[in-house]
């Protein structure tokens, strides 16, 4: 049963790679607006949470239910179309296209889903500032700092007014004080913007950016709201 007014819910997700058990019976969910950190060790199954979340990665049984969509009936197409208009990402190494400058890297998503150059370079530029990095508009990744990258990397995510942002390790490449604007940033956007917030981390100083945690180990996801 999905929880009342959540946004993106997942039940009895099962996953395994070969004979390794990735996932065993996780449950989870996020309402608009909220920022649910997904914690644990390494290898316990949280980047496997959210690439199943995300429609990345099928489980192998069990259901992701997005709104009134049933997330994991959809087709690798409709998957496809989902987290290009509706999903952001943000990722460790924030993957930006080193061939673009950093302005043509936040306008790309706008340019799949078929807006015109002009406007979605205005969009971008309007999402760098609010960022604070519209001195690396121009710039190519490789020239700005991991700082400012990631900060391009959030913009991009964000730049298409998402539902659901997925966050996956954001600030593991950062030091401590790019990390905490990064985090300030992401955090304040998406909370304006009503955008859920899912973000798999291992540090308690980001994950203290969350409404609430959830705690993911050998499979098992485990919600930590009420647990004393």
């Amino acid at each position: 049963m999905t929880p009342s007014g959540s946004l993106l819910a997942a039940t009895g997700l099962h996953k395994a790679y070969g004979p390794t058990p990735a996932l065993v019976g996780a449950e989870f969910s996020v309402h608009p607006g909220e920022v649910v950190a997904v914690m644990g060790p390494s290898g316990s199954g949280k980047s496997t949470l959210l690439h199943c979340l995300a429609g990345i990665v099928r489980p192998d049984s069990g259901t992701v239910r997005y709104g009134a969509r049933v997330l994991t009936e959809l087709s690798d197409t409709e998957r496809s179309a989902l987290r290009r208009s509706e999903f952001g990402f943000v990722f460790q190494f924030g993957r930006l296209v080193p061939e673009l400058t950093c302005l043509e890297n936040v306008a790309l998503p706008l340019r799949l889903n078929g807006m015109k150059r002009k406007p979605a370079e205005a969009l971008a530029r309007e999402w760098l500032e609010r960022l604070e990095v519209t001195d690396a508009a121009a710039k190519r990744p490789g020239q700005v700092s991991g700082g400012q990258g990631q900060r391009v990397a959030v913009a991009r995510a964000l730049v298409t007014t998402p539902r659901v942002v997925f966050a996956d390790e954001p600030t593991g490449a950062l030091d401590s004080l790019n990390g905490e604007r990064v985090m300030q940033l992401l955090t304040e956007a998406a909370r304006e913007t009503r955008a859920a917030v899912v973000l798999v981390t291992h540090e308690a100083r980001v994950a203290a950016y969350s409404d609430r945690e959830v705690i993911v180990r050998d499979g098992i996801a485990r919600d930590m709201a009420g647990v004393a």
